[in-house]
């Protein structure tokens, strides 16, 4: 549904973009990934025919979006990081101007203004003026609006950007019932949601990409693997010594304060040391208040490929 061939931008002197390549299929979901200036935003808008690539080429649903422009658009819903609105409108008057724009009939605006106010929430503020809502209701606002056409494709930029934590997990929830019907690329710097969300993840440095996979295969590169935390009530030393001797312990760091030790247990292989450990820890007389199994996230994975100093190795053993 999405195919970017070795998509390069120049801005000037500044390249933006350099051969870029990755393709989407159908239904799925797809988090887009990379610091501030990574090339994330240019790239959404070389792929929705708002900006033209300095060379390469992009296909929407299998249309050109250079050279069969139109139908392109027409399978793009697109929602950027600051949504275009206009606050002398009213949301429905909005929403109704959108699909004259998309050429869409008179019939169909009613029926699907209906839908999308429904499905975003907005059916109880439909009446009132955008200048009068949230930042939170006119991101529902710009949500609304890509959905109006039932486009193929969504492209969402910072889709959960000042939304409360309710909004957010209905938007979660949303997007669940999105991907029946449409293939996104989502675009956030919140980690937790796009691995809570995306069936794989896209990761851009200096417009480059730098990792393609899902969270789990990116995760399992996270080195040191899962570890173990626990909160033991004895001295750091006397805890040292008793996991270091529990076998398939490869590494301990231990944390003392206020009369009690926090102990991180890093295992030689992927096998669930906890019971064992807190076994250990019994055997000695240490009252363990706590102790969780924990494994490597998306954030650890982001945080450690931004850490090595040659994307371009980052990349290979991505």
């Amino acid at each position: 549904m999405i195919q970017a061939e070795q998509l390069v931008k120049w801005f000037g002197p500044t390249r933006a973009v350099g051969g870029l390549s990755f393709s989407i299929a159908k239904g799925q979901v797809v988090g887009f990934l990379g610091p501030n200036g990574a090339g994330k935003s240019t790239t959404l808008r070389m792929l929705t025919g708002y900006l033209p690539p300095t060379s390469g080429s992009a296909s929407i649903a299998g249309h050109n979006v250079l050279t069969d422009s139109e139908s392109a658009r027409a399978s793009i819903g697109y929602l950027p990081e600051s949504t275009p609105l206009y606050p002398e409108m009213r949301v429905e008057e909005y929403l109704d101007y959108r699909g004259k724009l998309l050429s869409m009939p008179r019939a169909d605006r009613v029926r699907r203004i209906s839908e999308v106010c429904d499905r975003c929430s907005l059916s109880h503020i439909r009446r009132r003026l955008i200048g009068q809502l949230s930042k939170g209701n006119r991101q529902r606002v710009g949500l609304a609006q890509a959905l109006i056409h039932e486009p193929a494709v969504l492209f969402l930029d910072e889709p959960t950007a000042g939304l409360d934590p309710n909004q957010i997990k209905h938007f979660r929830e949303l997007l669940g019932e999105l991907r029946e019907k449409h293939t996104i690329l989502l675009s956030s710097h919140i980690l937790p949601e796009i691995e809570k969300t995306a069936d794989r993840v896209l990761i851009l440095k200096e417009g480059e990409l730098v990792a393609d996979g899902t969270t789990d295969e990116l995760c399992a590169k996270v080195h040191g693997g899962p570890r173990v935390l626990l909160d033991i009530e004895a001295d750091a030393q006397a805890v040292q010594a008793a996991l270091g001797s529990v076998q398939g312990v490869r590494e301990v760091q231990t944390t003392p304060h206020d009369g009690w030790c926090h102990a991180e247990v890093a295992p030689t292989g992927n096998d669930a040391l906890q019971d064992k450990l807190v076994q250990a820890l019994a055997h000695k007389s240490m009252t363990v208040r706590e102790a969780n199994h924990r494994k490597p996230n998306l954030e650890d994975y982001y945080l450690q490929l931004f850490s090595e100093p040659n994307p371009a190795k980052a990349r290979a053993t991505a």
